[in-house]
């Protein structure tokens, strides 16, 4: 058994779906069978695929007729990760724009676009310290 807390339920109406807080005012804790939570995983899944396939199919009636490469809809989540990157965005503000638990996970997927990071890290302190230097006027010649 597994408890969990029930914060908001879900209605369907004439205008869509509709979620509120439950009619008790408060959340609910419930106890559900591993088989129960288990089979609501599976389902939780499959309506991620259906979800994906539908904007797929959506996206790729989209690009018809433009010249544009055709790529999976999903794919616009490793482009945007990938040019956020590239434009310099702290990984960390980039993880979390991905909803990534760990930046360690944004680091081990995407760590290979920022090849350049080296070598503008080096820049980067050679800059500072020839700044410093000319502050202190041992730059001026």
């Amino acid at each position: 058994m597994e408890a969990y807390t029930i914060v908001e339920s879900v209605e369907q109406t004439a205008e869509g779906v509709n979620y509120k807080e439950p009619k008790s005012g408060r959340s609910i804790v419930v106890d559900l069978s591993s088989s129960v939570v288990k089979a609501l995983k599976t389902h939780r899944a499959r309506q991620a695929d259906m979800l994906l396939a539908l904007l797929t199919d959506g996206w790729m009636r989209h690009l018809e007729g433009l010249d544009l490469p055709r790529i999976r809809f999903h794919d616009l989540r490793h482009t945007h990760e990938t040019q956020l990157l590239a434009a310099g965005v702290h990984p960390k503000i980039a993880s979390e724009r991905l909803g990534h638990s760990t930046i360690g996970i944004t680091l081990d997927l995407y760590s290979h676009v920022m090849p350049g990071m080296q070598a503008n890290a080096a820049a980067q302190i050679d800059d500072m310290i020839s700044r410093a230097a000319v502050e202190k006027g041992d730059g001026k010649g």
